[in-house]
């Protein structure tokens, strides 16, 4: 099974308050973004997380990465430069990248941590924007059923699958 997530900032507290996600404490949404992905996710399936994954953490990365289970992609997204090259890569993710291009079972799909356009009519499943319908780039993402949020914040807190993805997506789409 194929799963899609981001922007999970773990070990980020400020983003509890920023983002008003339902948490009291960092500790608190750290196990419970830890617990929902395990809770999903098999030691075979295939994740791929569209960047953010850590941010500002006192705990080193690979407290977080040996703890989640799967088979791990990396897009790499702003926040993981900091990281990202501190660890042995090869020993957590399978593949990690900047842009990738997969068939999801439902068609080609672009991934990329940021929103762009895809002109090869493919879907693209980014994060980056959270919840955030505030920015510009939000009237070119809201009315197009291509552009795939995988963020977390409308996502349960946990990875998807596409047909998850896609019902989130026009969900999220439908309530803005």
């Amino acid at each position: 099974m194929k799963y899609y997530t981001s922007d999970l900032h773990l070990g980020h507290e400020a983003i509890i308050s920023m983002c008003n996600r339902p948490f009291k404490t960092v500790e608190e949404m750290d196990e419970a973004l830890i617990f929902n992905w395990n809770k999903t996710v098999h030691k075979n399936d295939e994740v791929y997380i569209l960047g953010d994954l850590i941010y500002k953490s006192s705990k080193s990365p690979e407290y977080y990465l040996e703890r989640l289970k799967g088979i791990k992609h990396l897009i790499i997204g702003n926040h993981d430069e900091d990281w990202i090259d501190k660890i042995d890569k090869a020993k957590y993710f399978q593949s990690w990248s900047h842009l990738d291009i997969i068939n999801t079972g439902y068609g080609k799909a672009s991934l990329c941590h940021f929103p762009m356009v895809d002109h090869e009519g493919r879907y693209l499943i980014h994060g980056h924007i959270h919840a955030n319908t505030d920015q510009a780039y939000w009237k070119l993402l809201k009315d197009s059923e291509r552009p795939l949020n995988a963020g977390v914040d409308i996502n349960g807190y946990k990875p998807v699958s596409f047909a998850e993805l896609l019902e989130n997506n026009q969900r999220f789409k439908q309530q803005r």
